[in-house]
């Protein structure tokens, strides 16, 4: 089987409504963004990032403070904690609570008749990354 191509020239056509990107009009090609811990899991984020976490003792709408920040990095500059960067948090908004996915559990033992389905859904929360501080 051939494959015809679209065109026989072998010239594709160009749009004329893309225009270059300014150089000014780019955005920030190195944001500022940490890497924190939280529920014995590290996640990397960003200003207005919204990140899905194992469950914290906060209601919805509050602001929690994430202080175990293992690295910051804002443009050139980057620190790496030992293991955590002093003075470095992260302040974060919860948007809600909510439950994952469920995950079904089946047990089987041949020939015995024995069989157990169970379920189980994860408590998560749902943080929006409000700010990033580095600290010292």
């Amino acid at each position: 089987m051939a494959i015809v191509p679209a065109s026989t020239d072998g010239v594709r056509p160009v749009r004329s409504s893309l225009s270059p990107i300014e150089p000014d009009q780019r955005s920030d090609p190195s944001p500022m963004y940490a890497v924190i811990r939280t529920g014995g899991k590290q996640y990397k984020v960003a200003k207005d990032d919204v990140i899905v976490v194992e469950t914290l003792a906060a209601e919805a709408g509050a602001t929690v403070t994430l202080d175990e920040v293992l690295l910051v990095a804002d443009g050139a500059a980057t620190t790496v904690g030992t293991p955590t960067v002093s003075g470095a948090e992260v302040t974060a908004t919860v948007v809600e609570h909510k439950k994952g996915d469920k995950v079904l559990i089946f047990k089987k033992r041949r020939r015995h008749n024995y069989r157990r389905k169970i379920g189980h859904r994860q408590p998560l929360t749902v943080l929006k990354i409000t700010g990033i501080s580095a600290g010292k």
